[in-house]
């Protein structure tokens, strides 16, 4: 698949993306899941077809973006971040498609009006908000409180991962009706260098964002004020304890669709309904 880095400036730090697909189609945003970036994509054989140029971002810190000075790094500096790199790439708002992690991020951008549109794929859920979080298990309700608690010493724990960490983290229990996507050498292929080039910084950048985004997410995330779809499998148990449908519920006129037969691989083996949803077909 063709794939052509690019770079867009803010306030003088280099912000990371890559284009995949003809360089004439329609843009649309991609926020990649946790510890990856410009170096994951999906879709690659539905691109030419649908004419969609996607673009994959770095966040700060990741692949080959500048780490944000500020250490209190939010989702509206990312938000803004990425909405330099739309203004790059685009004469005006994007659709836009998150994956995992990458879903408050996705929310944060709808805020600056940089996302015609809003697709958030297998989202991580907001485990700081208490119903969700009463639904999560001991250790994991454990975990979230900590971070809570105390951000810096979560930061610095979470700093003690690698990419190789991620990944086998990542490949460590999956459905089976996720294993046509995770067991295919191309898959841990890509993933692998999606990682690898994600902690090339090191991993203060993937720590940041994993603490912001496990802490309550800002009320202003959840009236992003574009269309939302939220995408699921149903037989995912690793993003949400409910299958998103409190975060659902959260986001004014967001509606949820819940595919059968697919886990957490969703946004790969149902890419044709991923992209069919950011382009409002």
């Amino acid at each position: 698949m063709r794939m052509t880095d690019g770079w867009a400036d803010r306030i003088g730090r280099r912000i990371a993306y890559a284009s995949y697909g003809p360089s004439s189609g329609a843009p649309v945003l991609f926020i990649p899941g946790a510890g990856c970036g410009r170096r994951m994509s999906f879709g690659a054989e539905l691109l030419d077809e649908l004419g969609v140029r996607l673009i994959s971002v770095d966040r700060p810190g990741l692949g080959g973006s500048d780490p944000d000075p500020d250490p209190d790094k939010t989702f509206e500096s990312v938000a803004a971040d990425f909405a330099a790199v739309i203004d790059a790439v685009a004469s005006g708002p994007v659709p836009v498609v998150a994956n995992s992690q990458g879903a408050p991020f996705g929310l944060a951008l709808a805020g600056t009006g940089g996302a015609s549109r809003l697709v958030l794929a297998s989202p991580i859920d907001d485990l700081g908000y208490p119903p969700v979080a009463a639904l999560l298990s001991p250790m994991h309700r454990e975990f979230v409180t900590a971070v809570a608690d105390d951000p810096s010493a979560a930061a610095q724990q979470l700093s003690g991962y690698t990419a190789s960490a991620l990944f086998d983290m990542i490949m460590a229990a999956y459905p089976e009706s996720d294993r046509a996507v995770y067991d295919d050498p191309e898959f841990r292929a890509t993933l692998r260098t999606a990682l690898a080039d994600g902690f090339v910084q090191g991993s203060a950048g993937y720590a940041r964002d994993t603490v912001i985004a496990t802490t309550a997410w800002p009320a202003s995330l959840l009236t992003p004020g574009i269309e939302v779809q939220v995408l699921f499998g149903s037989d995912d148990t690793v993003h949400s304890p409910d299958l998103g449908a409190t975060l659902t519920g959260r986001i004014p006129g967001a509606t949820r669709t819940v595919v059968d037969g697919v886990g957490g691989a969703l946004l790969w083996a149902r890419a044709d309904l991923v992209i069919s949803c950011a382009l409002g077909s």
